[in-house]
């Protein structure tokens, strides 16, 4: 599945609209670090690996900027430990 994930810096938060459902992933950006808060995929849509490609796209962009990543929601932090290569982005 090929997502279209936009960005809105001022919300805070990653989104993608799915089957007219919005699938979020929200942050808090503070000193140099983005601060993942909460990623939100409504049930009917759960497991298709959108929640995943929603933090993909915040860690992407956390990485462009040049910024650290503290991942307080449990699923970011998870996603963080599954995927080794992000290690470098933690605060």
């Amino acid at each position: 599945m090929t997502l279209h994930i936009e960005h809105h810096p001022e919300r805070g938060r990653f989104q993608a609209i799915v089957e007219g459902r919005t699938c979020v992933a929200d942050y808090r950006l503070a000193d140099g670090v983005i601060t993942i808060t909460h990623t939100e995929v409504p049930p009917p849509l759960e497991g298709r690996g959108i929640a995943g490609e929603l933090v993909q796209a915040l860690l992407d962009h956390a990485r462009a900027q040049g910024l650290k990543v503290r991942p307080l929601c449990s699923y970011a932090r998870a996603y963080m430990r599954r995927h080794p290569a992000t290690a470098g982005l933690l605060a």
